[in-house]
């Protein structure tokens, strides 16, 4: 797993303040901190404050932080860096002040010495408050990346409200920016996929993305941090741990130094792209939307108007409207293929719970009323109705959570 990005969980109430220096465990930890002693600036640690500085200025330089640590290099590194100007109490003259949350997920043996550590370290290092929250990875539906994924998220969501932050800093590095980008790709992901994690996103801030995973590590060493390392991290079980350890490192060998840096590049300039389509996509889904209490249609002659690029984006956020889950390339191709009026008109299934079908222009003029599928929710196909243009209706299947 990524340092500072582990997977997330449901949220537990183990949230602890100020967590107290913990007693010395059998087989302690493998952290050892220390300050580092006076002396020349290390080049490694000032680009890193810069970095820093240069995303919280971007921010609006937002005055309460907390940084999410896991104990690995990277996060680690971002703590050092964070508490120096936690030390200082001011960026560009702007108060500041930080502290930190490390999420134990439980997902191996000791992880809870780990995070005591870790906490112990936080607070060596100077950030006040700091909390460990514990979670459950629950893990039904999805892969226990995402699973541990969704619950760091919520961790971090209720550590932030709790705190009162106003941004989380999170440790990714341009490493890990690169992986991602080789994930969608081997995944068939389109361009907000590719386009990767972003600098920031709401209070989420990635400071380090142009950072190597190396220089983390070289902060920590002149910080005089011993952090410790995720074994899942070199685990071939998961899919972003052969990337890190056997994909990325065989591109860089046959194809030449600077495969991670082109990656992250990619993503940086599809993230243009991106926000531009979904901004598109966003005010054209709002101008066409047409709401009878919980469905949602869409005009289906204006929907055959647009671009492909821009068509397929308002399909899904009508989904998403409804209650329903981003549907795959494929489901989006069966629901855009009701518009040919070849076949049946639906419905036709996306995730979470949300059916779509084609009514036609008659059936909305009350001549197909009887066949029309508005009275009765379910599996039954929708007649084909009359040769004029109706409009896509996505319908929830479940009733609204209460």
């Amino acid at each position: 797993m990524p340092d500072a990005t582990l997977p997330d969980a449901t949220l537990p109430d183990a949230a602890v303040p100020d967590v107290p220096p913990p007693a010395a465990p059998a087989n302690p930890a493998p952290h050892r901190s220390g300050r580092r002693r006076p002396g020349r600036l290390a080049p490694v640690v000032g680009t890193a404050r810069k970095m820093l500085r240069d995303a919280l200025a971007q921010a609006g330089y937002p005055g309460r932080l907390i940084v999410a640590c896991s104990g690995g290099p990277d996060s680690l590194a971002l703590a050092a860096v964070a508490a120096y100007f936690a030390r200082r109490g001011h960026v560009d003259g702007h108060p500041v002040r930080v502290g930190a949350v490390v999420v134990d997920h439980q997902l191996q043996e000791g992880s809870a010495e780990v995070a005591a550590e870790t906490a112990r370290v936080l607070q060596e290092l100077g950030l006040a408050p700091v909390e460990i929250r514990t979670v459950t990875v629950a893990g039904e539906g999805m892969g226990p990346e995402a699973a541990a994924r969704e619950a760091r998220h919520e961790a971090l969501e209720a550590a932030a409200a709790g705190q009162g932050a106003d941004a989380v800093l999170l440790g990714h590095t341009l490493d890990d920016q690169a992986e991602q980008v080789l994930l969608g790709l081997a995944r068939g992901s389109g361009t907000r996929s590719l386009a990767g994690m972003r600098p920031a996103r709401g209070k989420l801030l990635r400071p380090f993305l142009e950072l190597r995973r190396a220089d983390t590590e070289e902060i920590c060493a002149v910080e005089e941090l011993d952090p410790w390392h995720d074994p899942t991290n070199a685990d071939p079980a998961f899919a972003r741990s052969r990337t890190r350890m056997e994909v990325l490192p065989h591109l860089e060998e046959k194809l030449g130094p600077g495969v991670a840096e082109s990656l992250a590049r990619t993503a940086a300039i599809l993230q243009l792209d991106a926000d531009y389509l979904e901004e598109v996509a966003e005010t054209t889904f709002l101008s066409l939307a047409q709401r009878n209490g919980p469905e949602v249609s869409l005009p289906e002659e204006a929907l055959r108007a647009l671009a492909p690029a821009i068509r397929f984006r308002v399909i899904a956020k009508a989904a998403a409207d409804v209650g329903g889950q981003q549907p795959s390339y494929q489901r989006l191709l069966a629901a855009e293929a009701l518009l040919r009026r070849q076949g049946s008109a639906g419905p036709v299934e996306l995730p979470g719970g949300v059916s779509v079908y084609r009514l036609s222009l008659a059936q909305l003029e009350g001549t197909g009323a009887a066949d029309s599928p508005a009275g009765a929710p379910g599996p039954n196909p929708v007649p084909r109705g009359g040769p004029r243009c109706g409009k896509l209706v996505f319908r929830p299947q479940k009733p609204p959570a209460k």
